[in-house]
């Protein structure tokens, strides 16, 4: 192991960096100008916010990967352009700061639920597992309870994985300490492959800060996960493919979606062409930045081609290889559109660009001195961490999707749905006509479960939503009967059952 000291200036940072890369092993501890490290926070946000607006047209517009002759628009009002029309583009934005914002006022040792109120409070929407989520915490189920797959259906979607930078961010070279800020959030949402998804981003965050070999840090970062994982699997066969072949990323993109492109979890994405799944978009990250090979516009034009949640994936990749080149590092055609609304705060919040730099830079001071490090007027010495894997988590365990079962009819036609498997989980909308005007109305229906009333399925129809109508893991192997009684019907609203998925037993 070596001590490396980087030097203020780019060239000094590279001839530094370079030991890394070498000897492919970690410094022990790494001192730098604090204006590099500043510039890398900076990096890090602005790297995610470009990346984000530049795949944002196209998000989920493909479900196989987009033509490299689809031209894709970027000017210097691009971003500005999202701000005032389009601002909820930015969810994985407003989302990090969320968490960012919850630290600033309470510390690092903030209590999970102080992150679990701020975020079912917000104003925003939200959708699949932090939806789910959103609904558990209001419904007085906290974290990690909320995340878990026995109550969040969602639970290996991407969610965590697109808000996770934050961890990173505050963490420079700390990697394990990347991990433990990721704990309590991630699993208000996500738990199993969802919740690694979020810790792999963060460890590849904080890894960037301290080497500039794209490889390596995807490999050490993978560290994080447990060997045992399909995860692990899954990004060790990027890195891995990227190897086999190193000048195109089609047939890396190819060989993922042959073995990965299937969800076992989403009620939206299971035998679609929808997935939202943190396996794929994760791998779809890896694949930009190798692919990238440092180039931030490649990286991110990558990480956007190859598909499905095409804005998110690129905010990702783009952030992380900020992080290592800096802003300073960013070419200027990526910068200015952003620099025009530095200062503009980011909807649902009262935190901009420059102020989310600020607050990260913030935070970051507290970790390194937290962890052993030190911060001077003008340098910072941060002790680099050996990362270490968190738990094993498994999500669905034993459990494979089955027949789906189209319902498409408002509960009162719906007598009966019968099915054969382990679980199900129902999806619903709701259907009102125009005189219907209560924001504030709660449904309340009774769920019989083969004759017994099993849950009383409490569904707001605003703020608060669950995604899901009704869900049920690990049961009894065999026949089984839902029966429906809505207790509290109103005049102009109808719930309609849209499809039953069902589980069997995987051996």
């Amino acid at each position: 192991m070596k001590r490396v000291t980087l030097l203020c200036g780019l060239a000094a940072v590279a001839i530094s960096f370079a030991s890394c890369t070498r000897n492919m092993e970690m410094p022990e501890q790494v001192t730098m100008a604090k204006a590099t490290l500043q510039d890398k926070i900076r990096g890090a946000w602005a790297g995610q916010i470009i990346g984000c607006t530049y795949g944002g047209p196209t998000e989920f517009s493909y479900v196989f990967f987009m033509n490299d002759k689809i031209p894709l628009e970027w000017n210097e009002g691009s971003i500005k352009h999202y701000f005032d029309r389009s601002p909820g583009l930015y969810d994985d934005v407003y989302m990090d700061l969320t968490f960012v914002d919850v630290f600033d006022k309470e510390g690092l040792d903030a209590p999970v639920e102080s992150f679990a109120k701020a975020f079912a409070e917000a104003g925003y929407p939200l959708w699949h597992a932090n939806a789910q989520a959103r609904y558990n915490i209001l419904q007085g189920i906290m974290p990690p309870e909320s995340g878990n797959w026995r109550n969040n259906p969602h639970a290996e979607d991407l969610d965590f994985q697109i808000e996770a930078d934050y961890a990173g961010i505050m963490s420079p070279g700390m990697v394990n300490q990347a991990s433990h800020f990721c704990d309590g959030i991630g699993h208000m949402m996500n738990s199993g492959d969802g919740y690694y998804g979020g810790v792999y981003m963060a460890a590849m965050y904080s890894l960037a800060f301290v080497c500039d070999d794209m490889e390596f840090v995807c490999r050490e970062a993978l560290k994080t996960i447990p060997e045992q994982s399909l995860y692990h699997k899954a990004m060790a066969d990027v890195i891995r493919w990227h190897s086999e072949y190193p000048g195109d990323w089609h047939q890396c993109w190819f060989e993922v979606n042959k073995e990965y492109n299937y969800d076992i979890g989403c009620p939206e994405g299971v035998q679609t062409g929808f997935d939202i799944d943190a396996l794929l978009n994760s791998a779809y990250v890896v694949i930009g930045l190798l692919y990238g090979e440092k180039d931030f516009g490649k990286t991110i034009d990558i990480a956007t081609r190859c598909g499905a949640d095409s804005d998110c994936n690129p905010a990702s990749a783009g952030g992380i290889l900020g992080a290592m080149l800096g802003y300073s590092g960013i070419d200027e055609v990526w910068k200015k559109p952003l620099e025009i609304v530095a200062d503009r705060n980011f909807a649902y919040t009262d935190i901009s660009f420059n102020k989310a730099v600020e607050l990260s830079e913030k935070q970051a001071w507290q970790v390194i001195e937290r962890a052993g490090g030190k911060v001077s007027d003008s340098d910072v010495t941060i002790k680099v961490e050996t990362p270490q894997a968190v738990p094993f988590e498994e999500n669905f365990t034993g459990h494979f999707p089955g027949k789906i079962h189209f319902v498409r009819d408002i509960l009162a036609n719906v007598d009966s749905v019968c099915f054969d498997g382990i679980g199900v989980v129902a999806r619903y909308d709701f259907i009102t006509t125009t005189g219907f005007n209560d924001p504030d109305y709660v449904a309340e229906v009774e769920v019989y479960l083969d004759g017994q009333l099993d849950k009383t399925v409490i569904l707001p129809y605003s703020k608060g939503k669950s995604p899901e109508f009704y869900y049920k893991y690990e049961m009894p192997d065999g026949h089984h009967k839902l029966a429906f009684n809505w207790l509290n019907r109103k005049e102009g609203i109808d719930i309609r059952i849209s499809r039953v998925l069902t589980y069997v037993k995987k051996d």
